[in-house]
């Protein structure tokens, strides 16, 4: 299988679900914004949950698919078009050699993933196969990718033939879908006024009481300059400590928020730096980071506390949801005719 890429769009690049056994080097842990969207795509082809996919962000990537391909689409609505018709997102897709797969205007949300079945075929760098842009490593040469660049997939496993057989029963037009989708798992569609989940940090109790407050009761918007690195967040009133506080530079996970002396919180994502020296007022609920991938410049969200076992409650629930959606793919396609 190949797939040939006629326009990269805002910024095209592969990621699967990181690289995490070497940030004791300084390596960072990169890997997909939106991990569930990237997980559920892999899914939807036959594929691990951890195979590399593609991630677009906003807008612009065209794609010519020069073979018969089983893909899914997962993440923002960007108004894909194969051939001119509408591409169903959340579901395995059957689309035929030589047809044009077009990412439009995002509608809600701003990151798409594309996963194709047997997984995108480029090198391992240190366990994984996400591109890091700042070290030109992983994915397609470590960079972007380009117009003119051809990207090729690993043989696919059974179930993904299973899955291709039984979809290849319809041929008529460009693509062949089932009548079923896996939506659940779409952050994109609930981002009129999201909200963000999260527990009070390590140096929390070191802000005043004011900014305790202010954590959890005013709307943030996301700054101009934020990247996959981190969101830099802008309120209507500083988060400040309740005195001077010296740190050691300590490890950071996805999700850290930290506040810088300016007193306007930074919300550390995938890209981001293996340590950090800011006092952290916070930590984003894992099931809720995927928000911030779909979020944009200009967008607002509020923070809600909750407690740490409520945190791992929905850690829980959705890695049992992604297993059920695993398990009902396998089930219906291992025993279709």
């Amino acid at each position: 299988m190949s797939i040939f890429v006629v326009r990269p769009g805002l910024m095209a690049t592969i990621q699967d679900l990181g690289r995490y056994r070497f940030q004791k080097y300084g390596v960072v842990a990169g890997g997909a914004m939106d991990i569930g969207a990237a997980r559920a795509a892999n899914l939807l082809v036959g594929n691990g949950d951890y195979e590399a996919v593609l991630e677009m962000t906003l807008t612009g990537t065209e794609l010519l698919i020069e073979t018969d391909t089983l893909l899914s689409i997962c993440g923002a609505d960007m108004s894909v078009t194969a051939d001119g018709e509408r591409l169903p997102l959340w579901r395995p897709v059957l689309v035929r050699a030589g047809v044009s797969v077009k990412f439009g205007a995002y509608g809600s949300g701003c990151r798409s993933y594309l996963a194709v079945a047997g997984g995108f075929d480029v090198p391992e760098v240190m366990g994984s196969k996400s591109t890091y842009l700042r070290g030109a490593i992983g994915g397609f040469k470590g960079r972007v990718l380009r117009s003119g660049d051809v990207l090729a997939a690993r043989t696919p496993g059974r179930l993904s033939e299973r899955i291709k057989h039984f979809l290849g029963k319809d041929r008529n037009g460009s693509f062949a879908v089932p009548g079923w989708h896996a939506s659940h798992f779409a952050v994109a569609g609930n981002l009129a006024d999201p909200i963000i989940r999260a527990m009070p940090g390590s140096h929390y109790e070191r802000f005043t009481a004011e900014s305790q407050e202010r954590l959890f009761s005013q709307t943030f918007q996301i700054a101009v300059q934020s990247d996959r690195m981190g969101y830099r967040l802008e309120g209507p009133q500083k988060l400040m400590l309740a005195a001077p506080l010296e740190l050691l530079s300590e490890a950071v996970v996805n999700g850290t928020v930290q506040v810088p002396p300016g007193g306007n919180p930074i919300v550390l994502l995938a890209d981001r730096q293996t340590t950090g020296g800011y006092p952290r007022i916070a930590q984003v609920a894992s099931v809720d980071i995927p928000v911030f991938a779909q979020l944009k410049p200009g967008d607002r969200f509020r923070f809600e506390a909750i407690p740490q076992y409520e945190a791992e409650r929905l850690y829980l629930d959705n890695e049992r949801d992604l297993k059920m959606l695993e398990a009902a793919i396998a089930l219906k396609f291992n025993s279709a005719n």
